[in-house]
């Protein structure tokens, strides 16, 4: 790593922890946040040439100090918030502590920042801006590039969302704990969103951005080690971990799409799926089941099985089925619908994918009809399944995946179609990573194939387990991803 990304990366990580230094002296989202991106601008320009501060935290809160108090002594409006300021701030407060003492910037706001960046009042779509902004430490410019949108857009929504935070009258403080399982659902469902926007795209030539994936894997962590009790928390950094390790394999030299089936999985990375297998494993132990853990469970599944044809797709099929019970929603029955196809064969899956057809959510999704090609190809009913591929591509706006799904239909058109048998018998084949994520393992003949703690589980009913939010409930989820 460069001494620039080394700067990068612990300037990003100070970010959100400076902000809530500053938040908790004066208030004022907006203004503090103003504050904190001046004295990080200072520090990129200062610190390569001068070198980094021993205490680089304090260096930050006491420049973004010194730049908030001078902004609210040059306002003559903002008078009566200046003696507020003075007032709640003590006079050394803004200075770096002794070596050995620790300061009023010692403490650590960063998941209080996250739910008040994820609060209630505010759109998903503003919670993800506003999340990436503050708490991620991204510039507009950059929020606005991940999710391929002009400045002049972005910038107006991350300002919304501060002023609907101030309207509501939102504290910076941790919930009571009372609320905090449910603001916490909101928190990793935002980090989910991030997560799912950079692994598969919805838009654009790319089809993943890494930056996104990186960044939510990382606030996720920060969640983790913040609560490490918390079994939903585990499962999510699990699930991004055991998703995020195929991901160099999931794309060819040309940028081509490559399913599931067909990675190299020598490719894969080891070293997450080992945490990541480790984290779910522990998560399921310990704590209550919930959405994040079902899938990183099923995603280690994936990771277990050494090639395509060894997946335990039975297994898949019963974690589908629980996760339906406790977290319902169209993007799980899709996926529900491919696992059945494998473990029973392409009618039962395609039977399920029926109910579908009247939800709005999912009715005209590219997903669903992709879907329905790959399990009709299998059942025999090529036309049917090239049809559905044209329309599955007409309907994504990502590049990568249009190019795959025209591949498919025009292989059906150039090759010689194989006989029914042939096709039934070939279910791996082109599944476009079914699961939420998978991952390579080293095959153990000595132990079980159920990974990650699965094989655990009682056979096909676990409805004690007590239901913790919705989960995930977009329809572009990891869950039908590449």
């Amino acid at each position: 790593m460069s001494t620039a990304e080394h700067l990068g990366d612990l300037l990003r990580e100070l970010a959100p922890q400076v902000l809530g230094v500053l938040l908790r002296r004066y208030g004022g989202f907006e203004e503090c946040e103003d504050a904190v991106q001046e004295a990080l601008l200072a520090a990129a320009t200062q610190w390569p040439a001068e070198g980094v501060p021993e205490n680089p935290r304090s260096w930050l809160v006491t420049v973004a100090s010194r730049r908030l108090v001078d902004q609210i002594r040059s306002e003559q409006a903002r008078r009566r918030r200046e003696v507020t300021a003075a007032v709640r701030e003590a006079p050394d407060a803004g200075l770096a502590p002794a070596p050995g003492e620790e300061g009023p910037g010692d403490q650590d706001d960063t998941l209080a920042l996250l739910f008040l960046c994820c609060h209630p009042a505010l759109t998903p779509a503003s919670q993800v801006a506003l999340t990436l902004r503050a708490v991620g430490g991204l510039t507009t410019a950059e929020v606005a590039r991940a999710f391929l949108v002009p400045e002049a857009t972005m910038a107006p929504r991350i300002s919304r969302a501060k002023q609907r935070i101030r309207a509501v009258g939102a504290s910076f403080a941790m919930p009571p704990p009372q609320e905090r399982a449910e603001l916490l659902d909101a928190v990793l469902h935002v980090l989910y969103l991030i997560f799912n926007e950079g692994y598969t795209a919805s838009s654009g030539a790319d089809l993943h951005r890494g930056e996104l994936t990186a960044e939510a894997i990382r606030l996720t962590r920060m969640v983790h080690r913040s609560l490490p009790d918390d079994g939903e928390a585990a499962g999510l950094l699990a699930l991004m971990l055991l998703t995020d390790a195929r991901r160099t394999a999931r794309t060819g030299p040309d940028g081509a799409l490559i399913p599931l089936a067909e990675q190299d999985r020598n490719r894969w990375d080891a070293a997450m799926i080992e945490e990541g297998a480790a984290l779910v494993t522990d998560a399921m132990s310990a704590s209550l089941l919930g959405p994040y853990q079902l899938q990183a469970a099923i995603a280690a599944l994936h990771v277990q099985a050494p090639r395509a044809e060894d997946t335990d797709w039975e297994q898949i099929r019963l974690l589908y089925g629980i996760l339906a019970r406790i977290a319902p929603n169209p993007m799980v029955t899709l996926n529900h619908a491919v696992a059945v196809a494998m473990a029973r064969g392409p009618r039962s899956g395609l039977e399920l994918l029926e109910s579908l057809d009247g939800d709005p959510r999912i009715a005209r999704h590219h997903r669903l009809h992709a879907v329905r090609a790959h399990l009709q190809e299998l059942a025999g009913e090529y036309a049917a399944a090239r049809e559905n591929y044209r329309l599955a591509a007409r309907r994504t706006t990502s590049l990568p995946e249009q190019r795959y799904l025209r591949d498919r239909a025009g292989r059906l058109e150039r090759q010689r179609l194989p006989s029914k048998d042939e096709g039934r018998d070939d279910r791996s084949a082109a599944v476009v990573d079914e699961g939420t994520g998978s991952g390579r393992g080293e095959r153990h003949d000595d132990g079980p194939r159920g990974g990650a703690g699965v094989d655990r589980l009682p056979a096909d009913d676990r409805a004690v387990v007590q239901r913790r939010g919705d989960g995930p409930d977009d329809v572009g989820g990891v869950g039908a991803g590449g």
